[in-house]
């Protein structure tokens, strides 16, 4: 059986995610926008699903809705931030490592006009709420700051620097990323006073092509696509009922187990912390603080991609960073001080409830093999 450690890119979906979908796409096929009973039997489904999402997060129904994913998630929240919010006002400020649905979308609009203040972590490489608060000035209208970081795992200070804005600057809408937190980590609105919040269904063993946006009651809105009136007309387009069905279905699965996972998680990645430190040629580049899930490190003097391979002709499968980058450095390590050299070499393991301890000790021969393999090549 292959090990497969790439579960920040995406996870096995779920046995019940598979059966809800199932269900949905042979019995449940009806257009939930239809007046008659299949519709409403689909629509019944999908209102099921969004109470399920609703509460994982601590707040209503009418609170969420339905995308193709948190990368249609965040450009919604972000595009619609600015064309309400942005009218008088043109600052933005975003941390320098956040994942290209969120950076790619603020560079665009700095294109049209907007100014942005990326936010760089300190010579440690922790963030700080207080520089993110510094940033603001009379122009600014938005913030947008990921929970849990993709490539290395680092926990950024959100939940405090959303409290700080919230009390001193309320007008400033907040934005975050939670696609690696979300059923990961504690995530409510009540400990996260965010106005919008994006989440993604295949980084929890949902099916891809589904995601969610939290819009706090009260936030203005303004599609970005027009068509029909579903989605409250937000977000337009007959709704993908089957994959909301297994998105609902995920979450009921994980949501009881978030704490247990998390403390199983954390028992793997200090296994494989013990284990890569007693290898004279690695180099961490996660914050030991960070999420459990996710791992970065270099094997030095090895690029990522040849390694990546060797790995996978062990029937290994890791990452060398964001499968959005598809391979290119994204520049989030640099945003760290990780000297290129060290950045080129960095492959990221990124954990789920169904990974073992044999499979980190399997992970720990096969980088010591192809250390000495490559190498020797070389």
């Amino acid at each position: 059986m292959p090990i497969y450690l790439d579960n920040a890119a995406t996870t096995k979906p779920a046995p019940a995610v598979i059966e809800a979908i199932t269900e949905a796409l042979s019995r449940h096929y009806g257009n939930p926008s239809s007046l008659h009973r299949m519709g409403l039997e689909a629509q019944l489904m999908v209102d099921d699903a969004r109470k399920t999402i609703a509460g994982a997060l601590g707040t209503e129904k009418d609170c969420i809705l339905f995308t193709s994913g948190a990368t249609e998630s965040s450009n919604l929240a972000l595009r619609s931030a600015a064309a309400v919010y942005g009218r008088r006002k043109k600052h933005i400020i975003t941390s320098a490592v956040e994942h290209a649905s969120v950076r790619s979308t603020i560079d665009a609009l700095e294109q049209q006009g907007y100014t942005v203040t990326r936010v760089k972590p300190d010579e440690n490489g922790v963030f700080q709420a207080k520089d993110f608060l510094d940033a603001v000035t009379p122009d600014t209208f938005l913030v947008s700051v990921m929970l849990a970081e993709n490539e290395t795992g680092r926990i950024l200070p959100v939940q405090k620097l959303f409290r700080m804005l919230q009390k001193k600057y309320p007008d400033i809408i907040r934005h975050c990323d939670v696609v690696q937190a979300f059923m990961k980590l504690p995530v409510s609105v009540s400990d996260l006073p965010a106005d919008l919040l994006s989440m993604s269904a295949h980084k929890i063993h949902g099916p891809k092509g589904c995601g969610a946006l939290y819009i706090r009651k009260g936030i203005r809105m303004q599609s970005i696509v027009t068509g029909g009136k579903q989605e409250k007309g937000i977000r337009p387009g007959t709704e993908a009922s089957p994959l909301i069905a297994g998105f609902g279905a995920a979450v009921k699965l994980m949501q009881p187990t978030i704490a247990e996972r998390y403390a199983y998680v954390s028992e793997l990645r200090a296994l494989l912390l013990e284990k890569l430190g007693e290898l004279p040629y690695i180099t961490l580049n996660s914050d030991p603080e960070g999420s459990p899930y996710i791992v970065n490190f270099s094997v030095k003097g090895i690029r990522s991609e040849i390694m990546l391979h060797f790995l996978e002709d062990e029937g290994i499968y890791v990452s060398s960073g964001s499968a959005c980058s598809k391979g290119v450095q994204s520049g989030v390590l640099g945003a760290y001080n990780i000297p290129d050299a060290q950045a080129d070499c960095a492959l990221r393991v990124s954990f789920s409830e169904e990974t073992t301890a044999a499979e980190i000790d399997a992970l720990i021969a096969a980088i010591e093999k192809g250390q000495a393999t490559l190498i020797h090549k070389k």
